[in-house]
């Protein structure tokens, strides 16, 4: 069988993920023909990219209403073109805003469908299972609470495991990030990540800043790491920072700082998770617009406990989450004060840690490819 596979990659991460799908799948089927739109990655594998992944890559509601002609013109298009090049099936990886409707468009047309990462049904809007199941044969998810989630919607959704758990080692080179990146050995090193967003870096690092002040008068020599995910965020960043001394804004490298680190300081998101895989205690700070806050509260759109990964995966709490007014400098400072002077506390997280690692260690590519190949043997 010579199974021709179209995908659908809208940013760097999905490209990644792309790559590592179509180097499983290529194991599988030498022959397969794989074709659409991905990035440098997709296409040092060998994919046919008919559009390149950053067209997709819009964030902001400014921007993508002023994108929104163009991207609905490239979907028109995008979508005929994959029906006409008739593949045994569609992968929508991630960028659930354009993949959805393209799957679900080709699904009621006769292609088999697979969404690729799981949208964030465990933490809001649980009733958008169903539709993604309108959407998709298969959704692949990340993380090991989604596919009951689906069950309950009947839609087939298949655990793969996270990437990032098979990427970073199960212990990480602290030695190794700090000579890397030029620190002393035995230097005492919190890491901030205020976001990737101009908007988050703007609401969060200055309560980061002050906290890491306060930190810095009770932990003498503290060294403060502060990646900046592109050049839009480090300019974002070296505006709020100005000439304050003892941070230092690295060009990316968020990994090797969080490894680097002590403790990490950050807001909620995926770098919980990979700060969680980095085996270092941190404290999350994170804070909404008060509309959007107001929002949510008021509707109930949030269905978890946790807004972190690390304590979501665990069902409890094991790091200290500082949300909306809760979030202040002071609150932030006593929490990052605590993993720093408590050392047993610091050791009973590790193998919390470590458990939580090896559950997401899945060879993520390889049960994606597993999980396709899969939905390609069933009768259609």
């Amino acid at each position: 069988m010579s199974p021709r596979i179209a995908l659908c990659a809208g940013e760097t991460s999905g490209d990644q993920l792309g790559a590592g799908l179509v180097a499983a799948l290529r194991a599988r089927f030498p022959d397969a023909a794989f074709a659409g739109i991905g990035g440098d990655a997709m296409r040092a594998e060998g994919v046919e990219t008919w559009h390149d992944a950053s067209e997709l890559s819009v964030m902001g509601l400014a921007e993508v209403l002023a994108h929104l002609p163009r991207l609905l013109r490239l979907r028109k298009a995008f979508r005929q073109r994959v029906l006409d090049w008739r593949p045994d099936v569609f992968i929508g990886i991630d960028a659930p805003d354009f993949n959805l409707g393209v799957e679900r468009w080709l699904k009621q047309r006769g292609v088999r469908t697979v969404h690729d990462v799981s949208p964030s049904v465990w933490a809001w809007r649980e009733s958008r299972a169903a539709k993604i199941g309108d959407s998709a044969d298969r959704v692949l998810c990340l993380f090991p609470m989604e596919p009951p989630i689906y069950a309950r919607h009947g839609v087939d959704a298949v655990f793969i495991g996270h990437p990032l758990a098979d990427a970073i080692p199960l212990q990480p080179d602290r030695a190794a990030s700090r000579m890397a990146l030029g620190v002393d050995a035995d230097a005492r090193v919190l890491a901030v990540l205020p976001g990737s967003r101009l908007g988050e870096i703007q609401r969060m690092l200055p309560l980061f800043a002050e906290a890491a002040r306060r930190l810095a008068a009770d932990v003498p020599g503290l060294q403060v790491l502060v990646p900046a995910a592109n050049a839009g965020c480090r300019a974002a960043i070296d505006t709020v920072l100005g000439d304050a001394p003892g941070a230092r804004v690295l060009d990316g490298q968020a990994q090797a700082a969080m490894i680097a680190s002590d403790v990490v300081l950050l807001a909620s998101g995926t770098a919980a998770l990979e700060a969680m895989l980095c085996k270092r205690p941190m404290v999350v700070g994170h804070r909404i617009s008060g509309l959007t806050y107001a929002i949510v509260k008021a509707f109930g759109l949030l269905k978890s406990t946790h807004v972190s990964l690390p304590n979501i995966l665990a069902g409890e709490t094991l790091v200290p989450e500082l949300l909306q007014d809760a979030c202040t400098p002071e609150a932030l400072h006593a929490a990052l004060l605590r993993w720093f002077r408590d050392a047993d506390a610091v050791a009973a997280l590790q193998p919390r840690f470590l458990d939580l690692h090896e559950r997401l260690r899945r060879d993520a590519s390889a049960r994606a490819a597993e999980a396709v190949a899969g939905l390609l043997a069933t009768p259609r």
